[in-house]
């Protein structure tokens, strides 16, 4: 039996869209835009188009702002402030549940992650920063270097102190399965609701559009903003090598990512805002699961940081 050229190619195209690890998934050397492996990239934003024949409701509201905090936090908390800069200590049954909620993000793995904001910090706005506006402009740091064939790529060589861990590893590998799971979770939620309580006047496609779409969407948007905007707009209390700033509006927005010149200076505490009106909800609730118990050991802000020489 002949093969099919172009049915083989489209197979191996959707094995890479499930295993991060088939063969052709990532190329470390090539910084072209890998538009098949980008198409559910697109999906997701079209997705959010469906508002249009869906509407809304308070329910659906409800369900996508709790979505969005939630998984905000975990991760602002989690995959930044634990998994690339170990700033507490967790066991590894709460690393393993935050690090599923990361991964319902649809911003790939823990250990992708980590690695890549690991060699951000280490390059950050020389030319090896996959996604700094002064090398490659405002589109290119906010959402192009993401679709990149050498982006997709896991580095592991970065993350020593977590690629043992085989249920990260995973994952790692088939990073689209959670934030699938969750799009079907959303519309038996609708459709359950639309059965047992027709009152609140959602349904599973409404439910999926507000809870998954549109929240997922605005949930990527919010955090790469780091890399777009807080590297340009914002005041440099500290004179960092590269060009972060402090932003409020952008903090508020991303749970406390936005003290990012703050950050840039002392990456090593699990606070960012490092003064008192810095809003920080990432750190407060930090500091609620410390005091439950379910973490331990934040790391603070040193005084030496604190009274620091200041640019500004």
């Amino acid at each position: 039996m002949r093969s099919n050229p172009t049915a083989a190619r489209w197979t191996a195209t959707l094995r890479r869209w499930i295993d991060s690890q088939a063969p052709g998934a990532a190329t470390v050397d090539d910084d072209r835009i890998d538009w098949l492996r980008a198409l559910p990239f697109a999906l997701l934003h079209l997705g959010c188009l469906g508002v249009i024949w869906t509407g809304t409701s308070t329910a659906a509201l409800t369900v996508a702002a709790l979505s969005y905090a939630l998984r905000m936090f975990a991760l602002t908390g989690f995959y930044h402030r634990y998994f690339s800069h170990r700033t507490f200590r967790a066991t590894r049954r709460v690393q393993f549940v935050f690090a599923l909620l990361g991964a319902s993000c649809a911003q790939r793995g823990p250990l992708w992650w980590a690695a890549h904001h690991r060699h951000h910090h280490r390059h950050a706005d020389d030319f090896q920063d996959l996604h700094s506006p002064r090398q490659r402009g405002f589109w290119w740091s906010h959402m192009g270097w993401f679709l990149t064939r050498r982006a997709f790529a896991t580095d592991l060589a970065r993350v020593p102190d977590l690629r043992g861990y085989a249920e990260l590893r995973w994952l790692d590998r088939y990073d689209v399965a959670v934030p699938a799971a969750l799009a079907l979770s959303c519309y038996a939620l609708g459709a359950a609701l639309h059965a047992w309580a027709p009152g609140l006047d959602t349904n599973g496609p409404q439910m999926l559009v507000w809870g998954f779409f549109i929240s997922t969407v605005a949930l990527f948007h919010a955090t790469v903003t780091i890399n777009s905007l807080a590297h340009r707009h914002g005041k440099r209390r500290y004179a960092t090598r590269d060009d972060s700033r402090n932003n409020l509006w952008l903090a508020l927005l991303t749970f406390g990512e936005g003290w990012h010149n703050n950050h840039h200076f002392y990456p090593g505490s699990a606070r960012q805002g490092f003064r008192p009106l810095e809003i920080d909800i990432t750190w407060y609730g930090l500091r609620l699961l410390a005091a439950a118990g379910v973490i331990r050991d934040l790391k603070p802000v040193p005084a030496w940081v604190l009274t620091a020489q200041s640019e500004q």
